[in-house]
Formats: structure tokens, C-alpha cells, sequence
């Protein structure tokens, strides 16, 4: 998989609460911030969690205490008609509508009603081997993350790609905290995940703000994620470790102006370097006056700015050449005055 540019994605994930109005409005803003798609996630409460599961950490100081992990997420569901709603939002606002599935009706569901271009799965989820093994048979592009595991556990789910064909994949490094501490980041795993899997590479973003992101393109990201909220104070547990449109539009820029600083692999004189070349570098001038007919010595020479005459990998050439004409203190030489 290969991007004309880095695809930066907006991850509204739940963070529309539930609000249709307000999924809206974070299209808008992820549209004025730059970003090329937003993410939203699909999924059933019904079929994602167990009644009795816990919470995490992050999500017990970001929610109510009262309120279960299923009673959490269940006003977080988008309705399969929401879908809709939000992809035809988002052709008119010509950005890219992505979700994440959380099983295996919600991929299908994304796949044969509402035709995304493309799969993103969550790093929980690297190891549901039917989600993976359904994504791989649609044939569609998938954006891998592998937060929380190990390469073993990678490999083993690319097996189910790679018996398929399927080798149109970008994996996301992930630390799937909320945030997530500078020290936990391992930002050299993306070199890792290149060099282990011959795969693209990218980054999807817990950190608090962008240097993370920017490192990552360094690294060779092509894809960058990164939960987007309206407001850190709104409720719902990934508010407040998400960005801002302020902060993403920081981020866009600051990505954007990093994918022009990596440039071209191949050293040459740029372009507005050629004046600064042509005045700074050097060439061979007459250190004295020297009269037509001299056997030119090293005395007879020495190297000043500016650079558009021979250069000093001459030198040793010329040393012991009659000289055709005379020439004054400082001016140049040049290959014709040997004729």
C-alpha cells in the first residue's frame, strides 16, 4: 500500500457520544484541521462484551463509577443506519469515512453494505483470527495495529494474509494506553516491524502531543492516527487523552511540513543551493603574475572564491604544463590557456 502523501486519519472513535449532531461536527473540524479520513468504530455491545468485564484504568478516572464497561460502551454504538448517515456526510465533505470492526458481523457489515475503502483494526483484536481471516478474503487494504503484541503474535496473523495473497497492509505500531508515557513509546519498533515484515509502517498516536508523530515519520510512518475530540472535557473515556482541532491542526501542519523535510533519498546540489555553490566553493587562481611560455610550478597558483573556474582536483594536473598566455595575480585558469 503506497500514499501519494502520509495519510493522516482523525480518530473520532466513540468520542461523538452517541450524537449524530456532534459526529457531524467533528467531521467538520477534522476536515478544517486537514485530515484525510476520520475513523469511526462499529461494533454491538451484545457481541463485544461479557457483562462482568472491567474496566481499565484510564477508563474508571474518565467515567462514571457507576456506570459497567457495557453500559460504557453501549451508548457509545453507532446504529447500522448512523453508518450511512456519516459516509454520505463524509462524500460530501470529501474526507474519507473509516471504522474500525470489533467482530465479525460488524466487518462484513462495513464490507458488503457500506464499501470501505479500506480496514482499520484495533490492536486488541490482532488476534481474532476470523476478523482477520474475513478482512484478508474481502481483498480490501488493511491497516494493522499490533499495540500490545509481540512479533510471534504478529507473524501469525500475517500467515492468514499471506495464505490469501493479500499483501496490502500497513502496520500500525500502537502502545495501547491512554495516554501513553514517553518511556513506553519504543518509537525504533517501527524500523523493527519494516525490517521483520517487508511491510509499510505506521503510527497510530496515544502520546500527548505531536513529537511522537513526527518522529515516527522519520521512521519511515506512512500512516498517522490519532483520537480527535471537540472537547477534552466532554464525557466519555477518550476524551481526555485525544486532541484537539487546535492541536490537530498542529499536527497536520507539522506532518505535512516533515514529509517535505525527508525529501528525496539522492544527494545533490539542490537547486537554491547552486549560487551559494558557485560563490563559496573555490577555484585555481594565479597567485603572481606569470608570463606566457612559464612551465606552470604550485607556487604559481592557489585557490580563492569564487567557484566557477577549475576546481582543485585540477591541481596536480596542470603542474608542469606550459602556460599559452600571461596571466595577472588572482585571475583564473581555464583549460584554454594551455592552448
Amino acid at each position: 500500500m503506497k500514499f501519494n502523501q502520509i495519510l493522516i486519519i482523525a480518530e473520532i472513535g466513540v468520542n461523538h457520544n452517541g450524537d449524530m449532531i456532534l459526529a457531524k461536527e467533528m467531521i467538520d473540524a477534522a476536515v478544517q484541521s486537514g485530515a484525510d479520513a476520520v475513523k469511526f468504530q462499529t461494533f454491538r455491545a451484545e457481541s463485544l462484551v461479557s457483562l462482568g468485564t472491567p474496566k481499565v484504568e484510564y477508563q474508571k478516572s474518565t467515567t462514571s463509577s457507576d456506570e459497567t464497561h457495557y453500559e460504557m460502551i453501549k451508548k457509545l454504538e453507532l446504529s447500522l443506519n448512523d453508518h450511512f448517515v456519516l459516509k454520505d456526510y463524509c462524500k460530501e465533505k470529501e474526507i474519507s469515512f473509516l471504522s474500525t470492526p470489533y467482530d465479525l458481523e460488524s466487518a462484513r457489515f462495513l464490507h458488503e453494505e457500506i464499501n470501505v475503502e479500506m480496514f482499520k483494526t484495533a490492536s486488541a483484536d490482532l488476534v481474532d483470527i476470523p476478523l482477520h481471516d474475513y478482512i484478508a478474503s474481502s481483498g480490501k487494504p488493511a491497516l494493522v495495529s499490533v499495540g500490545m503484541a509481540n512479533l510471534g503474535e504478529i507473524e501469525n496473523t500475517l500467515s492468514i494474509y499471506n495464505s490469501k495473497n493479500h499483501h496490502n497492509i500497513v502496520l500500525l505500531h500502537c502502545v495501547s494506553n491512554y495516554p501513553c508515557a514517553d518511556e513506553s513509546l519504543n518509537m525504533q519498533v517501527l524500523k523493527t516491524l519494516r525490517q521483520a515484515f517487508q511491510l509499510p509502517v505506521g503510527y497510530s498516536d496515544h502520546s500527548v502531543g505531536n513529537e511522537a508523530s513526527i518522529l515516527a515519520i522519520a521512521l519511515g510512518a506512512q500512516v498517522v492516527e490519532k483520537h480527535f475530540t471537540l472537547d477534552k472535557k466532554l464525557d466519555g473515556p477518550d476524551h481526555l487523552a485525544s486532541s484537539s482541532p487546535e492541536e490537530f491542526k498542529s499536527l497536520v501542519d507539522a506532518v505535512r511540513r516533515a514529509q517535505k523535510m525527508l525529501g528525496s533519498p539522492i544527494k545533490s546540489c539542490q537547486s537554491e543551493e547552486l549560487q551559494m555553490s558557485q560563490v563559496s566553493r573555490k577555484s585555481i587562481v594565479f597567485a603572481q603574475r606569470v608570463e606566457a611560455g612559464t612551465i606552470l610550478k604550485s607556487e604559481h597558483l592557489t585557490l580563492k572564491r569564487p567557484g566557477t573556474g577549475l576546481g582543485s582536483e585540477m591541481l596536480e594536473k596542470i603542474i608542469g604544463i606550459k602556460l599559452a598566455i600571461t596571466k595577472e595575480k588572482d585571475e583564473m585558469l581555464f583549460l584554454r590557456d594551455f592552448q
